[in-house]
């Protein structure tokens, strides 16, 4: 039975430890929200109706608003009531950066591809990008359908594909060639030509 690429999203996700969340700070929140728009305290307590006094008061942590202030503030802020109380601790990671050159790629054979993994320093990615080497020259070689959570974006390296899915016919894609498609719908590739063609896969991680 061959492994297929819901493994490897699998080994992504379980590569970062979890972490408790946070108590959500609403002042900082607040701040973080009127800054983005580039408003003083004047402009965004006008824009929510509320007295500059209050909303500073808010965003100090000097005072906990009302349901009708929040409603006000999310009105001003042009935002729902609940995404001023979504966290904004994936903003605040900055300056993240992981190079992989030529032959570092993490390597994962199966019957089918040989995959190299991208990034694999990384942890608690959004994406999970590899280099497969398509080995598999028809679909038979393989065991049903390939299925995962999220979308996939494929684009072709070197040589010549045949893209397999469940509900549209067969795609031949050369090099150059992209394809991008939800992972949920039964899919293969197979390489069609002499050599085994190698391809780009970034697989996004829900």
């Amino acid at each position: 039975m061959t492994q297929d690429p819901k493994n490897l999203i699998r080994l992504a996700r379980e590569s970062g430890e979890d972490t408790p969340a946070e108590p959500l700070d609403l002042g900082l929140r607040v701040r973080e929200l009127r800054k983005e728009k580039d408003w003083t305290l004047e402009q965004a307590a006008r824009k929510a109706g509320l007295a500059r006094s209050t909303l500073s008061k808010i965003e100090n942590g000097q005072m906990s608003p009302t349901y009708d202030a929040l409603k006000k503030l999310a009105i001003g802020l042009e935002i729902s009531v609940p995404q001023l109380f979504t966290p904004p601790a994936e903003r605040q990671v900055n300056g993240r950066m992981a190079v992989t050159r030529m032959g570092e790629g993490k390597p994962q054979a199966t019957t089918t591809y040989e995959h190299d993994l991208l990034a694999e320093t990384l942890t608690r990615k959004k994406m999970l990008p590899y280099r497969a080497r398509v080995r598999a020259r028809s679909v038979e070689e393989f065991d049903g359908w390939v299925r995962h959570d999220g979308e996939e974006f494929l684009y072709v390296l070197t040589g010549v594909i045949k893209l397999y899915t469940e509900f549209y016919e067969p795609i031949e894609m050369k090099r150059g060639d992209s394809a991008y498609y939800d992972a949920a719908m039964g899919h293969n590739v197979v390489s069609v030509s002499p050599e085994d063609a190698t391809i780009l896969w970034v697989t996004s991680l829900l």
